[in-house]
């Protein structure tokens, strides 16, 4: 009879580390549906919100990251960290996992290093190109290392590593919109040209700032937008549009299979999770890197598509410049965007969560 896998899923911070952590969650019911699942993320961050939403527990700990911007900030940090780890010994007690999932984020790695000094497996997904600090101390004595990319031997021991992918979500993968009543959705014509502008959860403020500058412009150009503003300043950006009738505007999309639909062009951030989901879509993109992400990895995570010719990139401090003539190429360029899209076609991983989830179940059941 199969073992009960009792899995402990630990992380969050971001959507990028939340949705691939929760589609895998839900590929392991589908294996085993008795397993016990239980997330472990960070209190006050959006996984005590996301997780629960999906019909999964999730417990909380008190625990900060590393703030780079201020190291003064830092001086309670051990506190924290040390306290994280009481909390995550009466868990432990309680839940009795026989596995560990970590998805990276600074709530994973008490979880993990706890789960590790009791000879307990414990898996990791890194999904960007350049590995985060956790997954890298935790990396020697993982049981098996995930990765959203090809390459990462300069991080992990290579005998651990399973190239996956980032797991994205099935509603994007298996999407049941036409692309008519995707535009209808946002109050769209089928008519026009659409642009999805997103800029994660929290926003991207150059982006934002550009896109707003050109809303005559782009109104005149009879292309249309749908506009995820993120919360920071979502009001403004709002009143800004309230004139113009071929905008949508939010501060967050809920429903994004319909908005990957409808958009003909996207403008992103490329952290791991919206690349994956880029790909899956197949659409023209110009990715905007975060500048001041961990180690950069936004930049390598486009980078990657940028080179094999899947994507197009411009640089935070040159938004206001760059932005707009490269939307115009994508806009225009009908053989570039079709060589674009048969390029991004190597990068996608649709059972990536498939993968993942069956890896920790047969190595759980032969051990």
């Amino acid at each position: 009879m199969p073992k009960q896998l009792r899995i402990i899923i630990a992380g969050g911070g971001t959507g990028g580390h939340i949705f691939p952590a929760i589609a895998v969650a839900q590929a392991i019911q589908k294996i085993q549906p008795n397993a016990a699942i239980l997330f472990v993320g960070a209190k006050g961050k959006m996984e005590m919100e996301k997780v629960p939403q999906v019909g999964y527990k999730i417990v909380g700990l008190t625990i900060a990251g590393l703030n780079r911007s201020n190291v003064f900030t830092n001086w309670n940090l051990p506190y924290k960290l040390l306290r994280s780890f009481f909390q995550v010994r009466s868990i432990f007690k309680k839940f009795k996992p026989n596995a560990v999932f970590g998805v990276g984020g600074y709530s994973s790695f008490p979880v993990l290093k706890y789960a590790q000094t009791k000879s307990i497996p414990t898996f990791i997904h890194e999904s960007n190109a350049f590995a985060g600090k956790s997954n890298l101390w935790l990396s020697k004595n993982a049981t098996q290392i995930f990765t959203g990319t090809k390459g990462m031997e300069t991080f992990f021991p290579a005998e651990k590593i399973i190239v996956t992918g980032n797991p994205v979500r099935e509603n994007i993968i298996l999407s049941s919109y036409s692309k008519e009543a995707a535009l209808l959705k946002f109050g769209l014509l089928p008519s026009r040209k659409t642009i999805l502008i997103i800029g994660g959860s929290l926003g991207a403020r150059s982006i934002n700032n550009a896109i707003e500058q050109n809303l005559i412009a782009l109104a005149n150009l009879d292309i249309q937008l749908i506009w995820q503003t993120g919360k920071p300043k979502a009001k403004a950006y709002e009143q800004a549009a309230s004139n113009f009738s071929n905008v949508y505007v939010c501060s967050f999309i809920d429903d994004m299979s319909a908005a990957y639909t409808a958009a003909d062009v996207v403008v992103s951030r490329s952290g791991a999770m919206a690349v994956a989901e880029i790909c899956v879509t197949g659409k023209p993109c110009v990715f905007v890197p975060y500048p001041f992400a961990a180690e950069d990895h936004q930049t390598f995570n486009a980078m990657n598509l940028v080179q094999e010719g899947a994507a197009l990139m411009v640089a935070d401090k040159n938004v206001q410049q760059e932005l707009m003539p490269n939307i115009m190429r994508l806009i225009q360029d009908n053989s570039l965007t079709e060589n674009m899209h048969e390029k991004i076609k190597s990068f996608v991983h649709p059972n990536a969560d498939v993968i993942i989830a069956e890896s920790i179940y047969n190595n759980i059941q032969k051990n």
